[in-house]
């Protein structure tokens, strides 16, 4: 007779980089408040596309991820599609930007900023 297993939701995580760059942030902007809001909306070439705030304020629902002195906000709706994914940061010839690595993705677009599932 086999048990039932139990299955448990990886949270997000953050890459050492995206960790940096908002705890820079934070001490630019001298604000120890600041949270970086990852969010998932509908558009871009894949059906869905990635957006990213800096908020100090999060509503009742909202999910907080804690890594040290950087904190990642989700809202609800956003968080079901991002469960496993990575937040990094990287800068480039193409420029400086935060960035999903998303293993739930079916399909993403060249930049990456838009994905299917």
């Amino acid at each position: 007779m086999s048990g039932a297993e139990a299955f448990v939701p990886t949270p997000l995580l953050l890459s050492d980089s995206a960790r940096k760059r908002i705890s820079a942030l934070m001490a630019e902007e001298n604000n120890t408040a600041l949270k970086l809001r990852v969010y998932v909306t509908g558009g871009g070439c894949s059906g869905f596309q990635y957006g990213f705030d800096f908020a100090e304020s999060v509503a009742e629902d909202d999910t907080l991820i804690e890594f040290g002195d950087a904190t990642l906000v989700v809202d609800p709706l956003s968080y079901q599609y991002l469960v496993g994914s990575t937040v990094d940061y990287e800068e480039g010839l193409a420029g400086a930007r935060f960035r999903i690595q998303n293993p739930n993705a079916t399909t993403t677009c060249g930049c990456g900023a838009s994905f299917m599932v």
